[in-house]
């Protein structure tokens, strides 16, 4: 039986899956597998992933449910000790699946590997993705001081049998898969291979290109969980505290992120005019956020995590976890 099958999930993937998938197929090594969920598609991109033959690929075909459920289907039909992610918009550089297997069988014991991701195309794009460096105790030690990991979902390999052990991924919108990141290390080892074995791509109409706002705010509620689960106090659901983590949010910064990621957008248009526009308008945002983002690619470290300070959170404790017994109980928080 093989060590590892590659996981798509496939949302009207066009015009990228074909190159996604290739990539695959180009491996220096062939024993792995590739399922491939196909989750009610209208752009033709049944048509495409029906007409490759290639005997490792194994189609499922369901009404629309969405990317959270879809990860946990895999999860559960997965035929192999480990599932890779893979986004049906990115590249699997060509000694991905062989640097993977030789990591596994190296520490197979692990719950989870992930690697380097640069933006793609490399030629069109400047940049790596903001990956925390570091060991397996590193990071469990981030997340036990309350922050949270940042690592390129795509560039990721579960153990199944671990992941579902905690849970698989909840179902938190846009942030499922730092949720389970800290879940993650603080039961099992994560080990970072330390190379670009992806190419994560830019583009006007993924998810994570607007509302960055939004999304930070989502970000802090998964790290009001982690600091719910490390201090014993009940989380409160995301409508009880999204105005209070949404004040956390820091405006300035979340427009130069947005605009950082338009950098890259006009520059794989070939509309670099543009992308010098935007580069500007990033810095005048915050120049604080981007000097930071310009660090983080040139001595990359330990130091990248993402979150706010904790004691953020204790500045807001009675909204937060407004259960007056709970913070009798806790006189130190």
């Amino acid at each position: 039986m093989s060590l590892l099958t590659v996981g798509l999930p496939i949302y009207n993937s066009m015009p990228y899956l074909r190159e996604s998938v290739e990539s695959l197929l180009a491996q220096t090594v062939s024993d792995f597998e590739i399922l491939a969920v196909v989750d009610d598609c209208t752009d033709g991109s049944v048509e495409y992933i029906e007409s490759v033959k290639d005997s490792r690929l194994r189609i499922l075909r369901q009404p629309k449910s969405g990317l959270i459920p879809t990860l946990n289907r895999m999860l559960k039909e997965v035929e192999t000790p480990w599932l890779v992610r893979q986004d049906t918009d990115d590249i699997s550089y060509p000694s991905r699946i062989r640097t993977l297997i030789e990591g596994i069988k190296d520490n197979p014991h692990a719950g989870m590997f992930c690697s380097l991701a640069e933006y793609y195309p490399p030629k069109q794009s400047i940049g790596m993705f903001r990956c925390t460096r570091g060991t397996p105790e590193n990071f469990r030690n981030i997340v036990g001081e309350g922050y949270l990991l940042s690592f390129c979902h795509s560039s990721v390999a579960l153990n199944v049998e671990k992941t579902l052990s905690l849970g698989g991924y909840r179902n938190l919108k846009h942030a499922e898969d730092a949720d389970l990141w800290w879940r993650m290390a603080l039961q099992y080892d994560i080990h970072l291979l330390n190379e670009a074995l992806v190419g994560y791509r830019h583009h006007s109409t993924q998810s994570t290109t607007h509302g960055t706002e939004q999304q930070t705010a989502y970000a802090l509620f998964i790290q009001y969980l982690l600091l719910s689960h490390l201090w014993s106090l009940p989380a409160q659901p995301w409508d009880c505290v999204k105005e209070v983590l949404g004040g956390l949010v820091s405006k300035k910064d979340a427009r130069s992120k947005e605009l950082i990621r338009e950098v890259n957008i006009n520059l794989s248009n070939h509309q670099y005019i543009k992308a010098v526009e935007s580069f500007a308008r990033s810095f005048a945002a915050s120049p604080s956020y981007l000097i930071g983002r310009i660090k983080d690619e040139f001595l990359p470290g330990v130091s990248i995590v993402n979150g706010v300070s904790p004691k953020l959170f204790l500045e807001r404790k009675h909204e937060l976890w407004p259960d007056p017994v709970v913070l009798m109980e806790n006189p130190s928080l």
